[in-house]
């Protein structure tokens, strides 16, 4: 059962009633999954995320430079919307003025909108890493 409910949890794509023919007479269908499938369509905006979202992610991204690593992805998630994503450091730290700084990359996914953001982070003067910009990643 923990394998099902790991689907709404990971953003997947997957439909569970493509599992089965809706013909069936031997499929019931109970439960919270169908009622899933009959809520509104989740729109365009999902993937753009709300302030709350964003402050989750920002605590994750300051934890994440704080540790040093490069290239490994931390997971965030906000239990009160149910988005969730990974932060990504890149690159080594630079320095901007007389702060460290650093890059990283963060995945959005809230419901099945998912997203990427950018973001860049230095180190205070007490040094706790402190989230400078956090913004849709730009393509091209």
């Amino acid at each position: 059962m923990t394998f099902l409910a790991a689907f709404p949890a990971a953003g997947c794509s997957y439909q569970l009633e493509t599992m089965f023919s809706k013909s069936d007479p031997e499929v019931e269908q109970t439960g919270s999954l169908a009622e899933v499938h009959r809520q509104a369509p989740e729109t365009a905006s999902a993937a753009t995320p709300s302030e709350a979202d964003l402050a989750y992610a920002r605590a994750v991204a300051a934890d994440a430079l704080a540790r040093g690593s490069k290239d490994n992805s931390i997971p965030w998630e906000n239990p009160h919307t149910g988005a969730s994503g990974n932060i990504t450091p890149l690159a080594k730290a630079y320095n901007e003025g007389p702060s460290t700084c650093r890059d990283f990359l963060a995945s959005y996914v809230r419901g099945q909108a998912q997203s990427w953001l950018q973001g860049a982070a230095c180190r205070t003067a007490q040094g706790k890493w402190e989230v400078k910009s956090l913004r849709p990643l730009k393509q091209g």
